[in-house]
């Protein structure tokens, strides 16, 4: 699959490490049936450039690239109160000496604060030229457009990039991931039986489809819901893996299981804690000293967990984790985090 037609900026030096987790696979193994678990291994996308770095990254190379190309003085995105996607594109806009703008959607009513941490705390540290805050369900595309026009009013070129950066352009970032874990797979003569991964707005999960199928990449993905059950993400996922495929000009259909989700574990409702996934980030940190975020990886990896003890894999069985980043959104949720204030089971 090359991607070399395509316009791209290079924010990481080299391929994100990719290692067994050995503390962790023992500490999960004793909380399963038996004793017996997986071995546990971890892509760190949580190290890609950008500050701090996450899954985000590998989609904006591609994003920005095409953002300069057409003369861009200022980048419109949308995401949550916490959005690892904004933080990071804001990163890369100042990078490449452009002004940035955010459109916040409240998903939760309330939780939109302007003196909160985090990720929050980094878009003012950063210099957000402005954040819109909307109301949970509003029409953001929408929202963008508008942005979008009222600064080409005032003689400004903008350019709007998705939630999540989760368009087609935007996978090619995790075809190119597909590429680097397979060399890296050759080079460490290993190979896996299941790669978990967080799933919301897909560009990444569809992404990595898409690469895995343009690769032959024999490796079945995971997805673990962050926002939707299965019904409700699959669609979703199958949808960005053809608008990718289509984009690489590959004449390919997925086949029946490429795509595969898993529910549950986001509940309550988006980025509000659960019981799993803080026992998830904890349980990491505590042997690994790697931290997960509350959102996305913490959920992700409660869902990895959940698995293993449902006997989805024999032990000695190997499965990846793709670490797609999000610490800096611990800090507005120390209090959950560390025990002092309950959370749902």
């Amino acid at each position: 699959m090359d991607l070399s037609r395509f316009p791209r900026r290079i924010y990481t030096p080299g391929p994100t490490p990719l290692h067994a987790l050995p503390r962790f696979s023992a500490a999960l193994a004793a909380t399963c049936p038996e004793g017996r678990a997986p071995d546990i291994w971890i892509k760190r996308d949580d190290l890609l450039g950008l500050s701090p770095g996450g899954n985000k990254t590998r989609k904006l190379e591609f994003l920005m690239a095409d953002a300069l190309v057409q003369g861009a003085d200022t980048i419109v995105t949308c995401g949550a109160p916490q959005s690892n996607h904004c933080r990071i594109t804001l990163a890369a806009a100042i990078h490449e000496g452009l002004k940035c703008r955010f459109i916040i959607e409240e998903r939760v009513p309330g939780s939109y604060s302007e003196a909160a941490s985090g990720n929050n705390f980094l878009f003012h540290l950063f210099g957000v030229e402005h954040i819109e805050v909307a109301p949970a369900g509003a029409d953001l595309e929408a929202a963008s457009a508008r942005t979008v026009e009222d600064l080409k009013a005032e003689g400004r070129k903008a350019y709007a990039i998705p939630v999540g950066g989760s368009n087609a352009l935007g996978g090619l970032g995790y075809v190119a991931c597909a590429q680097e874990l397979q060399q890296q797979m050759f080079d460490l003569g290993v190979r896996f039986d299941a790669l978990i991964v967080g799933s919301g707005s897909s560009g990444t999960h569809g992404g990595l489809v898409a690469g895995f199928l343009g690769n032959n990449i024999d490796v079945p993905i995971i997805g673990v819901g962050v926002s939707r059950d299965p019904e409700d993400q699959a669609p979703v996922v199958l949808k960005e893996t053809h608008a990718v495929l289509d984009l690489l000009r590959l004449r390919m259909t997925p086949p029946a299981g490429a795509v595969e989700c898993i529910g549950g574990y986001w509940r309550p409702k988006y980025s509000v804690p659960n019981a799993g996934m803080v026992e998830a980030v904890q349980m990491l940190a505590r042997t690994e000293a790697i931290l997960l975020d509350p959102v996305y990886t913490g959920k992700a990896m409660a869902g990895l967990i959940g698995l293993a003890r449902a006997g989805r894999w024999k032990a000695g069985e190997r499965v990846l984790f793709l670490h797609t980043g999000g610490a800096p959104a611990l800090f507005a949720y120390e209090d959950v985090l560390l025990g002092r204030v309950p959370v749902v089971a």
